[in-house]
């Protein structure tokens, strides 16, 4: 509990902090969709300990909001906020669900990512290099904390 609650103001204060240079940054309501995003995928990844969906669910949003932002010329997805939210989701699967799901979820979060590289020119490749790098992470602290997981 703890843990989520450490989570929830690192994922609050990101989601700001990002809307805010975004203002600052695009201007207008560019800011509006990528907050919208990193909202649900935050929350999602605080539901993780409930079961798959929120880690299905994540992965969907996290794909969706990669071709909107691409159709519509918005700023680049994921954000870092919900790059942080898919790697939470990515790992925690690893970690904890049955072996299908959680390769399912693995693979999933791995596109998403792939997708993003891969949908033309970006706005920012240092923030897309940052999502690589905590879904990377993800994809190999999740198996090792399960490696060394108390008994179930």
């Amino acid at each position: 509990m703890l843990v989520n609650a450490g989570l929830g103001v690192v994922f609050a204060l990101g989601i700001a902090f990002t809307a805010y240079m975004l203002i600052r940054s695009w201007g207008g309501a560019y800011w509006l969709f990528t907050t919208a995003v990193a909202v649900v995928m935050c929350g999602l990844a605080l539901l993780r300990r409930r079961s798959a969906w929120p880690a299905a669910a994540g992965v969907a949003v996290a794909a969706g909001a990669v071709g909107v932002s691409m159709a519509a010329e918005l700023p680049q997805e994921p954000s870092p906020m919900a790059a942080l939210a898919l790697a939470v989701l990515v790992g925690s699967s690893l970690r904890a669900l049955p072996g299908r799901s959680a390769a399912a979820v693995a693979a999933g979060g791995a596109a998403v990512i792939a997708l993003a590289w891969f949908s033309g020119p970006t706005s920012s490749t240092a923030s897309l290099a940052l999502a690589t790098v905590m879904v990377a992470g993800a994809l190999v602290l999740g198996p090792l904390l399960r490696a060394f997981a108390p008994a179930r």
